[in-house]
């Protein structure tokens, strides 16, 4: 499959599209494309995993138009009107989104969709009805672990306590996704004790501190939206979702702290749009981050939709509540995102599981 994998996205990808193939054979149905954010211009690399899932602007552009060519861009509006049984939608919808509310979804991302006359269903985290400048927790301790001098490590907040060593970069990315799944059930000041304990006993700066002194365009590239510059962005057209409080896995949380972090973060957004909030996405969205008692909360909180982050495509099931995503990575081409639009991607999967 290594072998594969190149050829199709290097090769047989490409010349699909460039044919039509994907455009004249998808199914009816829905897709939803979602994306994590816009580089800067001025964009300094940090780590492959760390950026994996920003991509250029005019990437962007490029698949704005493909999908506006190929398929038919409908608005959150659109969509809510079809999960409340007041609308249909074309035959091959696209609906984009966007996970995190990060602060280049304002600066990068809007003058593009503006440009191309479409629009897009933003999630945020509480984190965003602040107005103080932060960033993701989980994010801070991957760069808290990128930074750390080789070793061993013992790290704790109260009872909680993570201990490893820190090897080589791959090494160092498996010990944060471990330390994220365990630092999922701490609770906001848990986690931040954490985390300031962790620069204390490595001896590195606070990263948000660390790069927003050294590299001008951090707050663009990795910071989230403050309440106002959400505002903005849903004054200028576009719809706000909830993303969930802090953005934990949910799976790893008492039922009663999960429905408080959807039930919370749709309250606090809004009070402070004066808008209802009908979508939530679920942090990180794959199938084991999440559970049937999740979607079921998310339901009962009154989430008209809620978005997975797998699966996707024209021709999929659409469950109200765990709605499949195409996600947009760094390495996605054109090509390779019009062969998950179109329902192909998961087409061949399955053909696959059903030979084996």
């Amino acid at each position: 499959m290594k072998f594969v994998s190149p050829l199709l996205k290097q090769v047989v990808y490409p010349c699909l599209s460039t044919a039509g193939y994907f455009a004249a054979t998808s199914k009816p149905g829905l897709a939803v494309v979602t994306y994590h954010g816009i580089l800067p211009s001025d964009y300094k690399p940090i780590d492959p995993v760390f950026d994996g899932s920003f991509i250029t602007a005019e990437i962007f552009r490029e698949q704005l138009r493909l999908l506006k060519k190929k398929y038919t861009v409908i608005s959150p509006d659109e969509m809510r009107a079809w999960c409340r049984g007041a609308g249909q939608l074309p035959s091959r919808a696209v609906l984009l989104t966007c996970d995190d509310g990060l602060l280049n979804n304002l600066t990068e991302m809007l003058p593009i969709l503006n440009e191309e006359g479409v629009r897009c269903l933003f999630f945020v985290t509480g984190a965003s009805t602040s107005i103080e400048r932060s960033m993701l927790w989980y994010q801070k301790l991957l760069l808290i672990f990128l930074r750390a001098p080789a070793g061993k490590f013992s790290i704790s907040a109260g009872e909680f306590e993570i201990t490893g060593v820190l090897a080589e970069v791959s090494q160092r990315r498996r010990v944060w996704w471990d330390s994220v799944v365990r630092m999922s059930g701490l609770d906001p000041r848990g986690r931040e004790e954490f985390l300031d304990n962790a620069c204390a006993h490595i001896q590195v700066e606070d990263p948000l501190s660390f790069y927003r002194l050294s590299y001008p365009a951090a707050e663009r590239h990795f910071c989230l939206m403050t309440a106002g510059e959400v505002k903005q962005l849903a004054d200028s057209g576009m719809t706000i979702g909830a993303h969930t409080s802090t953005h934990p896995l949910l799976s790893q949380l008492a039922p009663d702290v999960a429905w408080s972090e959807m039930a919370d973060s749709r309250t606090r957004l809004e009070s402070m749009l004066g808008m209802p909030i009908w979508a939530l996405a679920y942090p990180f969205g794959y199938p084991e981050s999440v559970s049937p008692q999740i979607f079921e909360m998310a339901e009962r909180i009154g989430f008209e939709a809620a978005f997975m982050n797998v699966g996707g495509g024209l021709g999929a099931d659409l469950p109200r509540h765990a709605m499949p995503r195409i996600h947009v990575s760094a390495e996605m081409s054109s090509a390779e995102l019009e062969a998950h639009v179109s329902g192909f991607y998961e087409g061949m999967k399955r053909g696959l599981r059903r030979s084996a």
